[in-house]
């Protein structure tokens, strides 16, 4: 196994006959910090969580080596190729060993160097902290494809969320385990059959949000509604209370 990573619809070795010097890691995020010093007493005072609630991070940055592979035609037809492809391009990144989420972000060819041997690229990364799953909450796993080890089987419970005539608030309580440990603002898609909307509350014990807002038939995204923590907790109201309407609501499951 040469440990590949698939940048865009490029496979490292497939496509160019490069392979890593090393198992490909993408690099830790730095925390994005903020700290005051209290000058004449103890200590300081951190803000870092201040605005979120939750910690958040630069993004992640490094490099890759690669040793380029003699006997595939000549080095600077693929110099080119992989210039042209990739040198400051922002795409998704998959590393062969975890097929089953990428990283995004812009990648840039730092320098080919030839040596007596082997020739070897470096390929500079800055990707977002979290990496994401490669399927969303409202899509189906593919038998064929999926990964049994790996692999996050969705349940529905996402889809077609009924709220019903006449019945107060309709709940439902999600675990981590069902929207992952990044930081994730979902997209509502709302259906009533008068474009009356639906009323949404979203309660994050972890963070403390607390927050009510009405979304008319259509998609729709609120920088508002944050999943993030534990859990969360969310309750569904049709405006018109005579209307029965559904909620789907789609999102990216991400981690570190």
């Amino acid at each position: 196994m040469y440990h590949s990573i698939i940048f865009g619809d490029k496979n490292t070795w497939d496509d160019w006959h490069i392979i890593p010097a090393s198992r490909p890691v993408f690099s830790v995020p730095q925390l994005k910090s903020r700290v005051i010093d209290i000058p004449g007493g103890d200590g300081n005072l951190d803000f870092s969580t201040a605005l979120t609630g939750y910690p958040v991070f630069q993004n992640r940055e490094g490099s890759f080596e690669f040793i380029v592979e003699n006997g595939y035609g000549e080095w600077f037809d693929r110099y080119s190729e992989i210039l042209a492809y990739l040198h400051g391009k922002y795409m998704r990144a998959y590393l062969e060993d975890e097929p089953d989420y990428f990283y995004e972000g812009r990648f840039t060819v730092n320098e080919w160097r030839s040596e007596k041997d082997w020739s070897r690229i470096t390929v500079d990364y800055s990707v977002k902290p979290y990496k994401y799953y490669i399927h969303t909450s409202l899509e189906d796993w593919i038998w064929d494809t999926f990964n049994f080890q790996t692999g996050v089987i969705s349940d529905g419970k996402f889809n077609d969320i009924s709220v019903l005539s006449g019945s107060g608030w309709t709940t439902r309580t999600f675990m981590s385990k069902d929207y992952g440990t990044a930081p994730v603002s979902p997209e509502f898609i709302v259906s009533t059959p008068l474009n009356a909307g639906i009323q949404i509350r979203l309660v994050c014990p972890d963070t403390g949000l607390n927050v009510v807002e009405t979304f008319l038939n259509g998609e729709w995204t609120s920088p508002k509604f944050v999943f993030y923590g534990s859990r969360v907790l969310l309750y569904f109201k049709c405006v018109n209370e005579s209307e029965t309407g559904t909620v789907s609501i789609n999102f990216r499951k991400g981690k570190l």
